[in-house]
């Protein structure tokens, strides 16, 4: 089987080879590779102590990054080592400055795994929820370097469970310590005989509550907000969209939108423009503009939705009406206020938690949507009482980090 797995990723980086001629992300993908090995034998010389940390897209690193401050703080003469699988999660963090280092990580053949080891030789290594490399664990193992799985999550369905895994189940043997975000990973992992684990929550809460001690100030938003009740459109998608205009054109509500757009290429944006009736600006047109007198601000850059979502009474997260589904709807939950989304949430235990603790209203059609945004535009007391359950549900599953840390406080490096 481990014969098969190292077939497959060889087919697969030739197929993406060729895939990179007409996709522009996958070309990210495959030139980011290339320079791996001369950016690490650059920025990391023989004697430096390190600290590797792997993030499957940007998600994971957001989830991460309590834990790599935290890691930081403690062994501060160590260079860390962030890696990217995914180019949506490179590209938007490869200038981060909280690691020394940012690269892609080269597929997973024994080769670049032995290859990529050697030059980042690290003492201790964290695999941010998910993504299990079976050659970059096996090496690890050889290695006796200490590795650990943060923020992890489990599921019947993954290859460790079923009767053909052994290999996969083998590769488990590699980690240290594992930190879960919930029982029921856990109760998989004892399963298999692994005791060295912890529901220690997911890091996530820790992420969005140090938001709230940040300064989130955006004067323009302020500027254009003008003490209106506005809602932030965050990570929309074309069939979130399709429904928000028309609650947009239609409504006779002083309420101001923000949409932040998931994909903001140029003529996706202009459609969305001209598709809103409503006095509208792009964030990349709004110097030298009275901005309080226009009605949607659409954000067509990136970077910035964290801090709009400060300046948010209503919020509604996209991805609901696609798979795999909701975007990350803690940012604004962390702010204190009720949240709208699509359907599919299933998959996100934070919003079923927040769906069925009414913090956080799901909807399925346009009927559903309009409803649910004329109840909370002219319900106050309700507004406030959703965005009190999702702020106080931030709150309470903060800690995560914690218990990560507390476990491997004794932990000295070789």
């Amino acid at each position: 089987m481990l014969f098969l797995y190292n077939f497959i990723v060889q087919i697969a980086g030739f197929i993406l080879k060729i895939v990179a001629l007409f996709s522009p992300k996958i070309k990210l993908f495959i030139e980011g590779r290339k320079v791996v090995s001369t950016t690490l034998e650059q920025k990391i010389k023989s004697s430096d102590k390190t600290i590797w940390f792997h993030a499957a897209s940007l998600g994971e690193y957001e989830q991460g990054l309590p834990v790599i401050e935290k890691i930081k703080e403690k062994f501060p003469l160590h260079k860390i080592v962030v890696t990217f699988f995914s180019p949506s999660g490179y590209e938007v963090r490869k200038n981060n400055t909280v690691a020394d280092v940012t690269v892609y990580l080269p597929l997973d053949t024994k080769k670049n795994a032995q290859e990529f080891l050697k030059l980042v030789h690290p003492d201790l290594v964290f695999f941010i929820k998910y993504e299990y490399w079976l050659n970059y664990l096996s090496e690890l193992k050889k290695q006796n370097t200490p590795t650990y799985l943060i923020s992890g999550i489990l599921r019947e369905n993954q290859m460790f469970f079923k009767w053909y895994g052994g290999f996969y189940r083998k590769a488990l043997d590699t980690f240290t310590y594992f930190f879960v975000q919930n029982e029921n990973s856990k109760k998989l992992l004892l399963e298999l005989g692994k005791t060295n684990v912890a529901v220690s929550g997911d890091t996530r809460f820790d992420r969005v509550v140090a938001i709230l001690e940040k300064d989130n100030t955006l004067d323009f938003i302020a500027d254009f907000k003008n003490d209106t009740l506005t809602i932030v459109i965050g990570s929309s998608w074309p069939k979130d969209e399709n429904l928000l205009v028309d609650f947009i054109n239609s409504n006779n509500y002083n309420v101001k939108f923000i949409i932040a757009p998931h994909n903001i290429k140029n003529e996706q944006i202009q459609q969305l423009k001209n598709s809103i009736t409503k006095k509208t600006i792009l964030f990349s047109e709004k110097e030298n503009k009275t901005l309080a007198e226009y009605d949607v601000l659409i954000i067509n850059t990136i970077g910035i939705l964290t801090k709009i979502y400060s300046y948010a009474d209503i919020a509604y997260v996209g991805g609901g009406f696609g798979n795999p589904g909701v975007h990350n709807i803690l940012e604004p939950a962390t702010f204190g206020m009720p949240i709208l989304i699509g359907p599919n949430y299933s998959h996100f235990a934070e919003a079923t938690a927040l769906v069925n603790l009414e913090g956080c209203v799901s909807v399925s059609n346009k009927k559903e949507l309009n409803a649910a945004f004329t109840n909370l535009i002219l319900n106050e007391v309700e507004r406030h009482e959703r965005g009190h359950i999702c702020g106080t549900f931030v709150q309470m599953n903060k800690g995560a980090t914690n218990v990560i840390m507390n476990t491997i406080t004794n932990f000295e490096t070789h």
